[in-house]
Order: C-alpha cells, then structure tokens, then sequence
C-alpha cells in the first residue's frame, strides 16, 4: 500500500494526524467542487439566443396572406 501522507519529522498524536487529515480532506473535496461546477458551462439566456432572430417560415397558398392574423 502507498504511504498517502508520511511522516517526515516529530512525533504527532493520533490526534493530531487525525486533524490534519481532515483538513486536506476538506480541502481536496473543495478543490473537486469547484472544478467540477466550473466545468459546466452555463447554458445562455433565452433572451440572447440566436433562435429568437430567425424567421420562421411565411405562410403560401390561397388566402396565406390572412393566416397570420387568425
């Protein structure tokens, strides 16, 4: 098994390494939050859609000029 976090000098109580594994836990599931939500990309607004701008097909035929209004 790998050694995830190592204990170079002192002697800490369990206590103490229990802290600070807590920590750098707390710390690496905020990194992952926020990589994760700046991922996404937010979807546009309606409003600036591009769709909105494009006609629709006109009507043809025997009284097309009379559909728009009915």
């Amino acid at each position: 098994m790998n050694d995830v976090l190592r204990v170079v000098a002192g002697s800490p109580t369990p206590e103490e390494l229990a802290a600070v594994t807590a920590v750098l836990a707390a710390v690496e599931a905020e990194t992952r939050s926020r990589r994760d939500t700046e991922a996404v990309p937010a979807s546009p607004s309606e409003w600036s859609s591009r769709a909105r701008v494009v006609r629709g097909p006109l009507p043809h035929g025997p009284g097309a000029w009379r559909s728009p209004v009915r």
